[in-house]
């Protein structure tokens, strides 16, 4: 069957259809993005400003009309911490299914957490023994950790690269000030998560998704996009730790610059690679691999597990 997974998230509104039936690997068919940067778009109170809901309203609507182009039997639809968080949530939530049919699923950041396992565990393979994933979104940093489909633990912190951008580094270029402000407060944070962890062993393997992994990675030296899927992507604490100081002297244009930054993402580079970091350094991840699925996938492959079989 063709599925559409449609994503409202703290950048971006992204449907992504592909080809799935139970047992195999989804295929992707089609993807359509929009830069949305909901988390951009709350105002003093925290709540997402009007202009905000009647972009969201027309970015889903542009979402469902590719989905039906497409042919997409059935289009699953969530939001993450962009929405889940504003304080006017229910009345935006609300407004979107009456305007435009769509019901969408609030996920908590521990269904974030654990879905994305799903998706890297199916990924790796059982082989791949005790994974632990780290994900830096756009509102928040997703860790789980665990040896079977169902991570052990699963923690989402409000540690994401938009949200701490424009809440800590003001200024473009970042001053120093800000950078080692963030750096603690990044640092502090995740300690606090790291026993909960440390108390299931070493990880076999240590995974990370997310568009902010993937361009740190590609940075220091990983394979690009034009490479496909299946090329190790890997990145290096040693490597992150000598571009943290470059990236906070950079401009947003001169990141912008780098190679597989993208320039919507570039503002946010800098403290996403501060969070990817201070994870590394805390959970004593020397080096991890990047995986090419992530949240989208692993709703999907939860769609299919619950299929009726035929």
């Amino acid at each position: 069957m063709r599925l559409g997974v449609l994503d409202v998230g703290s950048n971006t509104v992204h449907l992504l259809v592909v080809d799935a039936h139970p047992g195999a690997r989804p295929l992707p068919a089609h993807s359509h993005k929009a830069e949305l940067r909901l988390a951009q778009l709350l105002d003093a109170g925290g709540a997402i400003a009007p202009d905000g809901v009647e972009l969201l309203i027309a970015t889903v609507r542009d979402a469902l009309a590719a989905a039906e182009d497409k042919g997409c039997e059935e289009v699953l639809p969530f939001a993450t911490s962009a929405v889940r968080e504003a304080t006017n949530a229910d009345a935006v939530l609300a407004r979107v299914k009456d305007e435009t049919g769509v019901d969408l699923q609030v996920l908590t950041g521990e269904e974030e957490a654990r879905l994305t396992f799903l998706a890297a565990r199916r990924w790796f393979g059982w082989s791949a023994g005790k994974l632990l994933l780290l994900d830096i979104g756009g509102g928040s940093l997703e860790i789980a950790y665990g040896i079977d489909e169902e991570p052990d633990a699963a923690v989402s912190l409000p540690l994401g690269a938009g949200r701490l951008t424009s809440g800590w580094l003001p200024r473009d270029p970042a001053e120093e000030a800000d950078v080692r402000a963030l750096r603690r407060h990044v640092r502090a944070q995740i300690a606090r998560t790291v026993g909960e962890f440390s108390r299931f062993g070493k990880p076999d393997h240590v995974v990370a998704t997310s568009k902010t992994f993937k361009q740190l990675a590609r940075i220091a030296g990983a394979p690009g996009s034009g490479e496909g899927l299946y090329v190790d992507r890997l990145l290096t604490r040693r490597s992150l730790e000598e571009w943290v100081p470059k990236l906070a002297v950079m401009s947003a244009d001169q990141r912008a610059a780098l190679p597989g930054v993208s320039e919507g993402r570039a503002p946010q580079l800098l403290a996403g690679a501060l969070v990817a970091e201070a994870a590394m350094d805390l959970f004593g991840v020397d080096e991890l691999e990047i995986c090419p699925w992530a949240l989208r996938e692993g709703v999907i492959l939860r769609r299919l597990d619950h299929l009726p079989e035929e």
